[in-house]
């Protein structure tokens, strides 16, 4: 998916998360006003009518982009598998882009959409529960009853399919104030107004109750709990990320959290072994927690395993595309989804999960429903990537532990990795074990995940942590942050001992966890080219047609919907 540019406003009370597939480019002039070499680059005939402002992707070289940046420009998408960048200009000025030094090419930047023909992805079953084996195990009483999934996203809105299986969790130290959710954004509600949360959610738990029982999620007897990090834009930072993980495990046995889902992640290429996001997943998962992170949709090179995706303790997961059957037969491996090995070396991910034209769950009104109206009857839409995938196994695991309580962490992604289907890809950096078997899986031999592992020490840069992400902050002293700095969202001197001593209930990174301020910092930086539509083949198979649906905006939610 595709990260943003984040640029301010006159009024300092204002962000503004640029669209995907969009920017503002002012053409750099050269030196000394002199014009510049003839027209030498390929140039979009759909340009040539073209007026007002136009969407356009630009081939070429880095130092273009640069100059773009010097000018004033905000860069939304680096695309470096066409070693381009896409942007948003004045039709007068394509002649002048297409003569700077390095362009190659400018082309429209047409939306994408799904198929609208016979056979279109709005007629596919979904048919993930069956695909896992999670049907299995919910005819054996697994329907997640007694477990609690800790969801880390942009929000739960309380939609009938979801509303019941909400936590309702103590926001004051008094147990005075109570709310759907840990809120650690600037929105005053626990509503998901950016969409991709509910969805996870839906997925997680929902009861179907919207469709008379046809689109019931993996465990729908199960908690969720809803730590919200992101408001409207979809955007945050790793140091919000790390404090509401540090809340997850600090209140982990007052409400019962089992599992932690985390739809998110940078590309950090720091090692585990020090980064302070790493270790905080380390953290939930010694406590108790199975962590399940999105291996991230920057496919389909490899090396593009995102971080905290990296650790070797968690549960990383991949998609598949299981083409609408229960069988494995069709199954495709997506573009989109990433692959291994780590910047450490290791194999990711560890196993993959359907993750393709997943129906869930659309928050009306949010930014991702407003920008890609569902074509399905409310209150579903589809959607596809690894963050699907990824809730998929979050539920499964519910499933699991409703049956079988005592698992530990290790003991879960042993059941899971040791059972698992090959699937298809014959690339262990693509799909890691397979595709997982909940009902197999509680029937797996002896044995532990994680052995020998050395863990991480947190010791390393937040700003490393960040990658090439960076963040713009809306507090009074107007700061602007950067990948360099290692100021945390919450205007605070990144310090990593600060993650070393005990997690309680009373203090947590941040300050005082019913008293800190939540400034809303936004990710802005390189795109991650796998959520971007570019090019003659949608995600799927080398010689496949397949459309995954448009890419958002926003933060580092990986996925994609389909209108």
């Amino acid at each position: 998916m595709a990260l943003t540019l984040t640029h301010r406003r006159s009024s300092t009370s204002a962000l503004v998360t640029l669209a995907a597939a969009f920017s503002w480019l002012v053409a750099a002039p050269t030196a000394g006003g002199t014009a510049h070499s003839p027209l030498t680059a390929v140039v979009d005939p759909a340009l040539r009518a073209a007026h007002g402002t136009v969407g356009v992707i630009v081939s070429g070289t880095r130092a273009v982009e640069s100059a773009v940046v010097r000018e004033g420009g905000s860069i939304t998408h680096d695309l470096p598998i066409i070693n381009g960048f896409s942007a948003k200009v004045p039709a007068s000025d394509i002649p002048l882009i297409s003569r700077m030094p390095g362009v190659t090419a400018v082309t429209l930047d047409r939306a994408a959409r799904v198929q609208s023909t016979p056979g279109s992805t709005n007629n596919i079953p979904s048919v993930y529960k069956q695909v896992v084996r999670g049907d299995k195990l919910a005819k054996s009483g697994g329907d997640g009853t007694g477990v609690t999934v800790a969801l880390i996203d942009t929000g739960v809105t309380p939609l009938p399919d979801i509303a019941n299986s909400l936590v309702t969790v103590t926001t004051d130290p008094l147990g005075q104030v109570s709310a759907q959710c840990i809120n650690m954004t600037d929105e005053p509600t626990c509503n998901d107004s950016y969409g991709h949360g509910t969805f996870m959610a839906g997925i997680i738990a929902g009861n179907g109750a919207a469709s008379a029982g046809k689109y019931v999620g993996m465990a729908p007897n199960a908690k969720v709990l809803s730590v919200k990090i992101a408001g409207a834009t979809g955007a945050s930072d790793v140091s919000t990320i790390i404090a509401a993980i540090q809340w997850v495990v600090s209140f982990k046995a007052q409400y019962g959290i089992d599992v932690l889902n985390l739809s998110l992640g940078t590309d950090s290429t720091q090692s585990y072994s020090v980064d302070p996001l790493d270790y905080a997943v380390e953290r939930a998962w010694q406590s108790g927690i199975v962590v399940n992170v999105a291996a991230s949709n920057r496919g389909p090179s490899s090396a593009t395993i995102s971080d905290p995706a990296n650790d070797p303790f968690v549960v990383t997961v991949g998609a598949i595309d299981d083409k609408g059957t229960a069988g494995f037969g069709d199954d495709v491996l997506p573009n989109f989804t990433s692959r291994g090995p780590t910047s450490d070396g290791m194999a990711k991910p560890d196993v993959v999960a359907p993750g393709a034209h997943i129906v869930s769950l659309a928050a009306p009104g949010a930014s991702i429903t407003t920008q890609f109206p569902p074509s399905m009857a409310a209150p579903y839409r589809r959607g596809s990537g690894t963050s699907m995938a990824t809730a998929v196994v979050s539920g499964l695991v519910a499933q699991m532990l409703s049956l079988q309580p005592a698992l530990t962490p290790d003991r879960v992604k042993y059941e899971l990795m040791s059972t698992a289907h090959p699937d298809a890809s014959s690339d262990v950096m693509a799909v890691g074990s397979g595709v997982v078997d909940g009902s197999a899986a509680l029937a797996a031999a002896p044995g532990l995940a994680n052995v020998g592992v050395p863990p991480s020490t947190g010791t390393g840069s937040i700003a490393a942590s960040r990658g090439t992400i960076g963040v713009q902050l809306d507090d009074s002293a107007n700061t602007v942050l950067n990948g360099s700095t290692n100021l945390t969202a919450q205007l605070t001197t990144w310090d990593p001992t600060t993650l070393s001593g005990p997690w309680t209930g009373g203090s947590w990174f941040g300050g005082s966890w019913f008293g800190g301020s939540w400034f809303g910092g936004s990710w802005f930086g390189g795109s991650w080219f796998g959520g971007s539509w570019f090019g003659g083949s949608w995600f799927g198979q080398p010689d496949s047609t397949e459309d995954y649906g448009g890419s958002w905006f926003g933060g580092s939610w990986f996925g994609a919907w389909d209108q």
